[in-house]
This record gives C-alpha cells, structure tokens and sequence, in this order.
C-alpha cells in the first residue's frame, strides 16, 4: 500500500472522525478527571486490533503499533481534557455537562490521532514494518501540573526516537497549517504575593503602614524587570492579575494579596526573574516598614520544537497541500505541555487551521461559542500520516 491509498482512507474515515470529535464535545471532562472519556478513546482502539493499549495513568489511554523488527519509535500526542466554560454555541452535540466544554479543540485533537491509529493498524495488519508508533492520549494539559509528567514518569517515551503534536487554531483558515523551527509556546509560570503592613482608619493613614501603596508599588516596579532589566529582544511577560485587599472604604488594610504570572521563552532568563521579582518586593517592604511572602511555582517548560523535525513536517505539508498553504508559526506567550516530551526528544508542534469566517467560526480559544471547521480533521490526519511516513521511512 502506497502513501497516497493511505490518504485516500483519510476522506473516508473523515464522517467517522468528526462521529469521535462530537461524541467527545457532547460530553466533555476536566483536567484530571477524564474518566469516561479515556473509557471512551480505549474502547475504540481496541476495536482497531493489531494495538497493545494500556492505561499509563487513571484518566489516560496509549496505544502502541509495534513492527515486525526493531527500528526507530515515533510518538504521536493527542490532549484530551477539556475546560471549566459554559458552552453557548447552539451546536446539536453541545455540551451535556454544565459549566464543562470543548472550549480548546482537544476533542478535535483526539479524533485526529484515533484516526491515524486506525488507519496505521489497518495498514499493518498485512504489511510489516520496522520500529514503533505509539499514540499518546494524554489527560490533564490545561491544568497545572498538567498530565505530561505523569505520562512521562510512566514511561510512555521510553526508547522513543521523535514526538510529534498538533494544535487546531480558530484563528486561522481551514487549509492553512503553520510550523516553526524553534522557540513556539512560553513557560507558564505563578507567583503569590503577600504584602503584611499595618491597618487602620483611612483618616489617619499615618498610624498605619498602607499595604495598598506598598503593593501599588510593586506592580509599577515589578514592569521594569520588562522594561530595564531584560534585553528588548528577549520575550518576557510579568502580570499581576489579581490584587486583593480591603472591605470597608474607610478602613486601610492590614494586608495584600497579589497572584500572577510570568511568561519567558528562553530558560536562563526564565530562572533569573524569580530572583529580580524578590528582590523588588524585599526592597520595597523594608523601605515603607512591612514584610512579605513570596512564593513562585515554576509550571510547564517552554515549547522548543526542532529544527530538523519542523523542517520535515513543514516539506510534508508543502508536498500535501502546496506552498500556499504553509504559514511559519509567530511564537507566542501562551503555554502547552506537550514541551515536557520535547525535553526528552527532537519533536515538534505544529498548528493546524480550523476557522471559517463564512460558516461564524471565529472565535478564539476558551471562548463559550469557540467551534472548529470539522474539515481540519481530515488536514490532521494526513499531515500526521505523511510525516510518520517519512520519519520511520516507511514507504
């Protein structure tokens, strides 16, 4: 069998895929509690035969299709979770879990790599290989500390060679699928800040040392790490998001609370922030006469793809769907933990097109109407199976 009758299968499992995808949508889980969900993807893989499926944590499903000889293994990951929103979309498969929905298109990511899974055990069934392909359907991505430690600690990238992922992308035209060599996604790390001074009556703010003006100025402050002490060139994001303090207009508090997080891409200024942070807040508390906490929680690695691997996808997608249809992915601050497997091996992740602006397919990500053009699943599945096919040299 030829890797053109193999995508030829891909248009017709399409109507099977999008079956997955709206099944899943229709009945979403949270980050670590995917019970019926990976219930779910094992029942199907075991319908495929020819994959050894097991369940390397509660909540997550691998199968692997191992050759007839010893070769190179490829790792092909797919998210599974879904996100705390109230779907609003209208849709007849729409979320039957209130306050639960496919708001990140991991439904769609899963139908996707079920899709290769069974086309590659179908294949092999009468065509003998050398090596492995082992299908990672991981739980828990949109929740610190994500799901990929665990599977890794489980042993899922043991004696694996590459890993490869994809994400769809409402903002972008079904058709268009994007890759870069290089830095893509930032490490997501928190911070929790507790400014303690001194309350009192707001009429007699100096009998009190003001948590609000200390912490006022630690957010101002905490910028010039950005600002002054970063290279312009360099991509860093330190945000307070929360700052909570006070319940009566006429009363200082005694105490701040402040939450945020900071976002880098390259891991020696991702280890130095923590220090330039402390050291501001430390700085601004003795002088005003208050204490502090400060704690920091370091959360999912950036996303480094290979330049090797991203090259071979992107000539892939070039030979699928022509030039045109090849976009260079712009990094960006937002975080995935699929880095966590391409800290073990070369890999890549790569960007798969799903809106359209004609059917109202466009809103973003974490958004109660966010939908994908069910087209791009039959895209992912080709791009997916071309790509194996050049990395295990399997034509």
């Amino acid at each position: 069998m030829t890797l053109q009758s193999l995508l030829s299968e891909v248009d017709m499992l399409q109507p099977e895929a999008i079956q997955w995808r709206r099944y899943m949508h229709q009945h979403p889980e949270l980050s670590f509690h995917e019970k019926l969900t990976s219930q779910y993807i094992e029942q199907i893989l075991l319908s495929f035969g020819n994959l050894l499926v097991s369940r390397p944590t509660a909540t997550s499903v691998m199968a692997r299709l191992i050759g007839s000889s010893s070769g190179k293994v490829l790792a092909i990951r797919a998210d599974i979770d879904a996100l705390p929103i109230q779907e609003d979309t209208n849709l007849s498969f729409s979320s039957t879990n209130d306050g639960v929905m496919h708001a990140c298109g991991h439904d769609g990511h899963t139908a996707i790599v079920l899709g290769v899974a069974k086309i590659f055990a179908k294949y092999f069934s009468t065509h003998e290989f050398s090596g492995e392909i082992r299908f990672i359907f991981q739980h828990a991505e949109e929740l610190p500390p994500g799901g990929a430690d665990e599977m890794i600690a489980a042993g899922v990238m043991e004696g694996v060679d590459w890993v490869i992922g994809a994400h769809l992308q409402s903002p972008v035209a079904v058709g268009k699928v994007g890759v870069v060599g290089g830095a893509m996604l930032a490490s997501p790390d928190t911070f929790h800040i507790t400014i303690n001074g001194k309350g009192g009556h707001a009429a007699q703010p100096h009998t009190t040392v003001d948590s609000i003006a200390i912490g006022a100025q630690i957010v101002t402050n905490l910028q010039h790490i950005v600002a002054r002490a970063t290279n312009p060139l360099e991509p860093l994001v330190v945000s307070v998001t929360q700052f909570i303090a006070g319940h009566a207009h006429n009363v200082i508090p005694g105490s701040v609370q402040m939450t945020g997080t900071v976002r880098a891409m390259e891991p020696t200024l991702r280890e130095e922030v923590p220090r330039q942070m402390e050291q501001i807040i430390k700085g601004l508390t003795l002088a005003h006469g208050a204490e502090y906490e400060f704690k920091y929680s370091y959360g999912y690695r950036p996303l480094i793809n290979d330049a090797n691997v991203s090259k071979l996808v992107a000539d892939t997608i070039v030979e699928l769907f022509g030039e045109d249809n090849l976009y260079t992915i712009k990094p960006s601050m937002a975080a995935d933990d699929f880095s966590a497997y391409l800290n073990c091996v070369p890999g890549t992740y790569f960007n798969i097109g799903a809106g359209n602006v004609e059917a109202g397919i466009v809103y973003p990500h974490h958004h109660p109407k966010f939908d994908i053009d069910e087209r791009s699943l039959a895209v992912g599945m080709k791009v997916f199976i071309a790509s194996t096919f050049k990395l295990l040299s399997l034509a």
